[in-house]
């Protein structure tokens, strides 16, 4: 990630003077007053500014007064410029060529003197951080830039090059470091610049500088300028910034290996070429270690940084593992901070694509905190754990694992955020699916066999989505495993009963994706009909049937064909064998005609306002194939509101496959039905004929793929 400096209060240096001292102090009350009264009138403001720039339009020289006055200047936009409301007033009022010209050292007072002057470096300090200051807005980095900021501040890197050594130097450096990063933050043009200008060289020198906070600025700036920019990146690595940059990510100084690891990753991202250098420069064991660091920063870059490396090749993956990363990083997953959560995810991710360490990963405990990860409302912490799930599914000894912990129903129930996530999720499950067979097969149902209820009712829940259709009987009927699901429709824990009815409904469509579906209208039974126009037709009619008072003409050769109903009326020891009239007293005209038109016919179209009274009809004289038609009329008109009547209905006819669209209905909508008052009632009572519904149909004979 890039970086951008954050910059606390610089005090102002002493003077040997002790008078001057006094009226420095007095200076700098009154620039506190000034800055506490600024936001109090605007034009009060713009003139204080506009005061101050002309003070160090006028006093660029060497002369001790003059320097005063401009560092008295310098600190008062200083302060000002803390406030980015008032940033863009000062830049306004024209200070920044002002600051850029007291970047460099004036002019001596005497030609030929080259002696020390009055406040050196911290002139140029001030002006420095003041310029960083004013850059942290990127519509102002462009204008320090234009106005020669860069090359002066690259001199500034290399001031301790005369030899000295003092805070006031060490102070300018930083400064200089600082602003540097501010100006090229976010903004490629000005990185090149700096590269252009020859700031590379000295930043990296400065890596080895004997004051720590040098140290830290100066990997500050090289991380931002090596974010997105290939050149940089490379010059980089041309000056040798690798091995030292190595040795600091062991350092104590959590600000310094923090830094350091950011440059690093920096300079990989994208940079597969960077990226062999800096693990044959060794960069690799000191990243590991940075997992336990006490700054959280650094756990948070040294976890994306790895996630990087594992990109690079299969070997790399597997060292990194071999070298004792996952259980700091399974340890992170856990971590209150929800960026060191995702970076450990993502690093997890591109770990578990190797087959040698999924196993690994989940033995150490990492299934379960990356599950919990799927609960995140933050879309790419969610997907990075989604991501290394998917490869934890590659390997078979994690299936049983992932399944007794609950993970498939974690999978499916998820709220995902983003469709890749999603996208993955699916992948997961697809994957998973491959592998319940053999051995898994064998794991999980041993597993359904002696482990705890709770794991037993995960497995079952688990193979109801997942295994194959050859080992369905094996599963739900040889194992228990259809009575695991059932405990859990009787269940008062509401999302055990949704669990259940959604694992039966979703194995009641496997089982109709291989077979006929029940409910759906049979064909004709093949057999000679007379045909429609002989329906109700007095011509060679030789039975007559009495229905409300009118006469139905019929053919007996047509109704001994159609039902062993009629062929016990006519053939059988019924008064009706000799009649020639017979009155059918409980059937109304129009359902007794449809009726009779499916015997002479074969077909009907059954509409919903008759379906029920034909229905009634069809099993009163068995008519085996106009019952059916009624039952898929009947069960396509299924509701929330009116399942519970037409289960009674399916009862009190023995319609079967009328009962069945029923029981999948109540399987399909619980979310809707479980609110009703009835609905535990109406479970119970479906309860029976849903075990014989799956017993039938998980041991049909032509159950098969």
């Amino acid at each position: 990630m890039e970086n951008q400096t954050c910059h606390g209060h610089e005090q102002p240096a002493t003077s040997g003077r002790r008078s001057l001292k006094r009226k420095l102090e007095e200076d700098f009350e009154e620039g506190r007053k000034i800055v506490s009264l600024s936001l109090d009138g605007h034009q009060d403001l713009v003139r204080e500014v506009r005061d101050q720039v002309e003070i160090l339009e006028s006093t660029f020289s060497s002369i001790e007064a003059d320097r005063a006055s401009a560092k008295r200047a310098i600190h008062i936009l200083s302060e000002l410029a803390k406030n980015e409301e008032i940033v863009n007033v000062i830049v306004d009022c024209g200070a920044v060529p002002s600051l850029v010209r007291h970047l460099q050292a004036p002019p001596p007072v005497r030609e030929g003197d080259s002696g020390p002057k009055p406040y050196e470096h911290e002139i140029e300090k001030g002006s420095a951080f003041t310029l960083g200051l004013l850059g942290i807005k990127p519509e102002h980095q462009q204008t320090i830039v234009d106005a020669g900021a860069l090359p002066h501040l690259v001199d500034l890197l290399k001031r301790d090059r005369d030899g000295q050594n003092s805070r006031a130097i060490n102070a300018v450096i930083r400064r200089a470091a600082d602003a540097i990063t501010n100006l090229a933050h976010e903004n490629s043009i000005i990185k090149t610049r700096v590269r252009v200008e020859g700031g590379i060289p000295p930043l990296v020198e400065l890596l080895e500088f004997i004051d720590t906070k040098v140290q830290k600025a100066a990997a500050g700036a090289l991380r931002t300028l090596a974010f997105k920019n290939d050149e940089n990146k490379n010059q980089i690595v041309e000056c040798n910034a690798l091995p030292t940059l190595v040795l600091m990510l062991r350092s104590e100084d959590a600000a310094i290996h923090y830094e350091a690891v950011g440059v690093i990753g920096n300079l990989v991202h994208s940079s597969p070429n960077i990226k062999k250098e800096v693990l044959v420069a060794g960069a690799l064991q000191p990243v590991i270690g940075l997992l336990s660091s006490c700054c959280s920063e650094s756990q948070r870059e040294a976890a994306l940084l790895l996630g990087q490396f594992a990109a690079t090749d299969s070997d790399c993956k597997v060292h990194i593992v071999q070298r004792g990363a996952v259980p700091p990083l399974i340890e992170m997953l856990q971590s209150p901070d929800a960026q060191l959560r995702e970076m450990s995810a993502f690093a997890l991710g591109r770990l578990a694509q190797d087959t040698h360490n999924q196993a690994g990963i989940a033995h150490s405990g990492g299934i379960t905190p990356l599950l919990k990860l799927l609960d995140s409302k933050h879309g790419s912490l969610q997907h990075n754990a989604a991501f290394a799930l998917y490869g934890l599914a590659d390997n078979e000894d994690n299936v049983a694992d992932l399944i007794r912990v609950g993970g498939v129903q974690k999978l499916q129930d998820g709220e995902f955020i983003v469709q890749p996530t999603k996208d993955c999720v699916a992948k997961t499950l697809k994957r998973l699916e491959e592998k319940i067979h053999g051995r898994v097969l064998s794991h999980l149902l041993y597993m359904m066999r002696v482990a705890e209820k709770v794991v037993q009712r995960r497995v079952a829940l688990a193979l109801a989505h997942l295994c194959l259709p050859d080992d369905q009987k094996t599963v739900f009927i040889d194992s228990n495993g259809l009575d695991l699901l059932l405990e859990l429709l009787e269940s008062t824990n509401l999302k055990h009963q949704q669990d259940g009815s959604v694992a039966l409904h979703k194995l009641a469509n496997k089982v109709s994706s291989l077979s006929p579906v029940d409910a759906a209208p049979p064909s004709p039974i093949p057999q000679v009909y007379l045909g429609e126009q002989y329906v109700n037709n007095p011509t060679l009619s030789d039975v007559t049937f009495l229905i409300e008072g009118k006469r139905f003409y019929a053919h007996r050769i047509c109704l001994l064909a159609s039902s062993d109903a009629f062929r016990a009326m006519f053939d059988g020891g019924y008064r009706e064998k000799d009649a020639k009239d017979i009155e059918i007293p409980n059937i109304r005209w129009d359902v007794f005609d449809l009726m009779m038109r499916y015997i002479y016919t074969g077909s009907v179209d059954v509409n919903l306002d008759i379906s029920q009274d034909l229905l009634r009809a069809a099993d009163q004289y068995l008519l085996e194939g106009l019952k059916r038609l009624c039952e898929y009329a009947i069960s396509r008109d299924i509701t929330v509101e009116n399942v519970s009547l037409v289960y009674e209905l399916s009862e009190a006819f023995n319609a079967m496959s009328l009962k069945h669209a029923c029981i999948l209905f109540i399987l399909e909508k619980f979310d809707k039905l479980s609110a009703m008052p009835w609905y535990s009632h109406l479970i119970q009572r479906i309860l029976p004929e849903t075990r014989n519904y799956f017993v039938r149909t998980l041991t049909r004979p032509d159950l098969r793929v």
